[in-house]
């Protein structure tokens, strides 16, 4: 009973303390791929396999109440600490070469995630590339300013040249 309690304590620190938590099942993998899948994520998060009930409450006690339906059969959440879309993409790979693994579900960042949410997750770009493109766009921007502000200058340098031209050659 006390082990339960201080697995229940544990779990419902983690969904408290993560990002993210994506429910799995692994039915049918072998420990040297679940010790593979763990090394891809080890990064960003950990994964644990849970058993159900437990999990059930440690979620309850974190205040989340979606993954209740989820809970059948061998679960296992990656508890996400890092990036999670690279977790979510590194789920997503792995179980297009492991079909065995399912993702079931997810919560992140308060709400509770459908396993297409969490596909459509894994399908955005990384942080560097949002990053690089917002950059680019601002670079744009700065540019298009600076030529805005200097075009009346250098149309009146041009003005006055041509007035000069034209007087020089009057003369």
């Amino acid at each position: 009973m006390a082990t339960k309690e201080a697995s229940v304590a544990e779990l419902s620190d983690q969904f408290q303390n993560s990002n993210a938590a994506l429910l799995t099942e692994y039915r049918g993998l072998t420990v040297a791929q679940l010790k593979q899948l763990r090394a891809n994520i080890r990064e960003h998060a950990t994964y644990a396999v849970v058993k159900n009930t437990l999990t059930k409450i440690a979620a309850n006690n974190a205040g989340i109440t979606s993954f209740d339906d989820e809970l059948a059969g061998p679960s296992a959440i990656a508890f996400v600490h890092g990036d999670t879309v690279a977790v979510a993409k590194a789920l997503r790979d792995f179980a297009k070469a492991n079909p065995l693994l399912v993702v079931k579900s997810g919560y992140f960042d308060g709400a509770p995630l459908t396993a297409d949410e969490v596909t459509k997750l894994a399908d955005l770009e990384s942080r560097e590339v949002l990053l690089a493109k917002a950059a680019g766009a601002m670079k744009a921007t700065l540019t298009r300013a600076v030529y805005t502000i200097n075009a009346p200058l250098s149309k009146a340098v041009r003005t006055v040249d041509a007035l000069r031209d034209k007087q020089e050659s009057a003369a």
